[in-house]
Order: structure tokens, then C-alpha cells, then sequence
């Protein structure tokens, strides 16, 4: 065995056994940001055989304070690329592999047939567009989050419940690092605890982390956390994101961003409402086509679906167009 992996191997939680298992399994790790850049430096790091990199943005200058994968030098670059070529430096054992996409409701189910799947993307859309797809893959999801001085980290699906489960309803508004700060520091803690779960689930130890929760206050430094193993999915058909190539001309589509955030919209046909508006009136809709509510992170979508179904719209579907 290599010395590489030798004061990790030695462990009895590791062993021969344990490093041959990494080196044989599959990691999808989806955003490169300040969660992805701590998590694909350690599973790199560790040996894990194959990395898929799923990010379609590229590094800027307010990024570097919190993602050490890049450099002045990278400023400009995807993201995706960027990575491959500090991991490789790193370790060139590892096959690393990247597609410079966002990660969507058209490309999950395609993406999560891996040992284990790291949700770094830090965006509600997309955990629960791949708690979905994992839960249908039976794939375990490590999903992470961090926001001004605290954040979380769970393990969902495979055999565990899914992120659903423990949390059946977006927030109605979140801040984001732009508006709200966040502190390097706390990024990397959170997704080097990423990186440290989805070994312990490639290595399959017992107790399992699957359905398991924990969650940091960075400025009092206090830990909290449960397990959730007993969690039951929601019942009843849950509200689903879609991508923006699945909407047919006979969709009747709701697009929820003011004109100042997108003058035009890409769906011609679409009816421009602020989500509060909607939310306030009495809606007077075809019954039978499907009405798709659209916008930037989903929150306002999955309101304004909530907000419909409330007045018997049963057929709704959501779309998260992203920056």
C-alpha cells in the first residue's frame, strides 16, 4: 500500500480493507464553492478512486476568501477545471472527472448513480432536486449549508429518510452568503465535516451517520444536532422542480421575478405576478393544464404553490432558473 494513504490506513476503522474501498468507490460532489472545495480536497486527499465535480460557475475575486482550491491565477476560469487542476497536483492517483453544468432537475437522475453523492451547492433548489433523485437511487446524500455563523450538515436517503422527510417545506425567504456574510472558516469546518461523513459512509461504519443531523453555532460555539432515522416522507404528491426544457406551450407558466431582476422572461407566454400578489388573490385558472411557477432560488415558486393548491390548483410544478 502506499505510504500516501499509511497514517490512515492504519487506523482500525480504515485498514487495508477500508483504503481499498475508497479507492474503488465513486463521489459525486456537486458545487465548488467553499463547502465543495474543503470536501474535494479531503476525499481527494483520502483516495477516494473517482470524483465527479458538478459546478457551472466560474471563480471571482470575493470567492478566494473562503474557497483555497484557487488562486489569483484562476480568476475567470469554471470553476470545475480550476479544481481538477489543484486536485491533480494533490493527488494524480485520483481520477477526477467534471461537468461544467448547474445541477438540475434534466441531469439529476443521471448524475446520482455513485456511492455517495455531497450536496455543496448551498441552494434549496437543488438539495431537494438531488434528494429526490437519490432517494429514487438509494443513493446516500450528504448535504451541507452554512450561512453567516452557523450552518448544518445531514446524511439523507440510501437508508435513511430523505431530506423531505425532515424538511417537508422550504423557508419562506433565506438570506444568502452575498447578503448575509459568511466566514471562511465556518465554510471549511462545515464541509470538511462533509467530506469526514461521506467517508464514514464509503467506509460503512457502524453506527451508520446515515440520519443523522448536526448543526454549528460558530459564534458561541455550540453544537446541536438528532437523529431523524424515524422520520416518515411526506405523504401526497410532492411539489416537484422541473427544468425549464420541460415546459410545454400547453403549461400555463407564472414567472415571479419583478421586471427589474429579468425584463424579459425566457417563456413568452408568461404571466408576470410578484409572489405576494399571487399569494393574495383569488386565482381564476383553467383547471386542467399544468401551471408552472417560476423563479431565481424556488422560494417564492414553492410559495406561490402552496398558495395555489390552497385554492385547489392541484397540478403545479416549479422551476429555479438560478443567478
Amino acid at each position: 500500500m502506499s505510504d500516501r494513504y499509511a497514517r490512515q490506513s492504519i487506523l482500525p476503522e480504515v485498514g487495508a480493507e477500508g483504503q481499498a474501498r475508497l479507492g474503488a468507490a465513486t463521489a459525486v460532489v456537486v458545487g465548488a464553492g467553499g463547502l465543495g472545495c474543503a470536501v474535494l480536497q479531503y476525499l481527494t486527499a483520502a483516495g477516494v478512486g473517482r470524483l465527479l465535480i458538478v459546478d457551472h460557475d466560474r471563480v471571482e475575486e470575493s470567492n478566494l476568501h473562503r474557497q483555497p482550491l484557487y488562486r489569483m491565477s484562476d480568476l475567470g476560469r469554471p470553476k470545475v477545471h480550476a479544481a481538477r487542476a489543484a486536485l491533480r497536483q494533490s493527488n494524480p492517483a485520483v481520477r477526477i472527472d467534471t461537468l461544467e453544468e448547474r445541477l438540475s432537475p434534466a441531469n439529476a437522475a443521471s448524475l446520482v448513480a455513485a456511492d455517495v453523492v455531497i450536496d455543496a451547492a448551498d441552494s434549496f433548489a437543488v438539495t431537494y432536486v438531488l434528494s429526490d433523485a437519490c432517494r429514487r437511487a438509494h443513493t446516500p446524500l450528504v448535504s451541507a449549508s452554512v450561512l453567516g455563523l452557523s450552518g448544518y450538515v445531514g446524511v439523507f436517503c440510501g437508508d435513511a429518510p430523505s431530506y423531505r422527510a425532515v424538511f417537508p417545506e422550504m423557508p419562506r425567504a433565506a438570506g444568502s452568503c452575498a447578503e448575509a456574510g459568511v466566514l471562511g472558516t465556518a465554510v471549511g469546518v462545515m464541509g470538511t465535516l462533509q467530506a469526514h461523513l461521506a467517508l464514514a459512509v464509503l467506509l460503512k461504519w457502524q453506527p451508520t451517520p446515515l440520519g443523522r443531523l448536526i448543526s454549528v453555532d460558530f459564534r458561541t460555539l455550540h453544537q446541536g444536532g438528532f437523529s431523524f432515522t424515524g422520520a416518515r416522507e411526506p405523504a401526497g404528491t410532492a411539489l416537484a422542480f422541473i427544468a425549464a426544457t420541460e415546459v410545454s406551450v400547453a403549461d400555463i407558466v407564472i414567472d415571479l421575478r419583478s421586471l427589474a431582476e429579468v425584463p424579459v422572461s425566457p417563456f413568452p407566454s408568461a404571466v408576470r405576478m410578484g409572489v405576494e400578489a399571487l399569494e393574495k388573490a383569488r386565482m381564476s385558472f383553467p383547471a386542467e393544464p399544468r401551471i408552472v411557477l417560476c423563479c431565481r432560488t424556488g422560494l417564492r415558486a414553492w410559495r406561490a404553490a402552496r398558495a395555489l393548491q390552497s385554492q385547489g390548483y392541484a397540478n403545479v410544478a416549479l422551476i429555479a432558473m438560478g443567478e
